[in-house]
């Protein structure tokens, strides 16, 4: 039997979900892998595990219509690494951001005590990134003063917790939000949540500071890749 886990010798086609084989399709992370010749996986090492997420998230919950506006993002993800845990509370807040405004108003409070938390991080970081999305995430509170009134009574009330995010927070947190965009009654959920993901892969490229151009050349390159990466332009 062959071993699919190893780099495949088909072109996936973009789907929801997990594949074992290439040939009953591919989520965006598994593409990913596919194009950076890493082994089979929607996990790969070439992508934050953060935007990995988001990117997982965004490709699920995407309807079949809309998904293929996804697949010119699918090489610009592979090599945006960092171990710098502020890029999760980053891309937290860019997701919570975009979902707070449209979400439904009973998933609005845990989005705006997320953001709250979140910005807690980012209040004495002076770089552009976190300055941006500072501002980012006070604006998507200020568009539901309801849920924002709430979340800073809720805090209060329970008071602040430990100071950060870890991880598994920033991951939840863009969970939710990824699923309130998907629930979001707006005309067009896909192209909301096209537009978070392409935000998040420009916010990743600068906080890593990644060089496109430098970074896909240093990707080891699988069979058919280059004609893959052409494909999706």
């Amino acid at each position: 039997m062959r071993d699919w886990t190893a780099q495949p010798d088909v072109m996936p086609i973009l789907s929801p979900g997990r594949h074992f084989s290439p040939r009953r399709g591919a989520c965006f992370m598994e593409f990913a892998s596919y194009l950076a010749g890493e082994r089979w996986s929607d996990h790969p090492a070439c992508t934050h595990r953060t935007l990995a997420l988001l990117a997982r998230m965004v490709n699920d919950r995407t309807s079949e219509a809309g998904r293929a506006r996804l697949t010119p993002l699918i090489p610009t993800v592979i090599g945006l690494t960092s171990d710098d845990p502020l890029l999760d509370v980053l891309l937290a807040v860019r997701a919570a951001s975009a979902a707070l405004p449209i979400a439904a108003e009973e998933r609005q409070r845990s989005l705006a005590v997320g953001l709250r938390v979140a910005l807690r991080v980012l209040a004495d970081r002076d770089d552009d990134p976190a300055a941006e999305l500072r501002e980012l995430g006070k604006a998507a509170l200020r568009a539901a003063p309801a849920a924002d009134a709430w979340a800073a009574r809720f805090i209060e009330e329970v008071g602040p917790g430990r100071p950060g995010m870890t991880v598994r927070q920033c991951s939840a947190l863009a969970t939710s939000a990824v699923d309130g965009i998907a629930r979001a009654c707006v005309a067009d959920p896909d192209e909301h949540l096209v537009a978070l993901l392409t935000a998040a892969v420009s916010d990743t490229v600068r906080f890593v500071g990644a060089d496109r151009g430098r970074t896909l050349r240093r990707v080891h390159p699988g069979p058919f890749a280059g004609a893959a990466v052409m494909s999706l332009r």
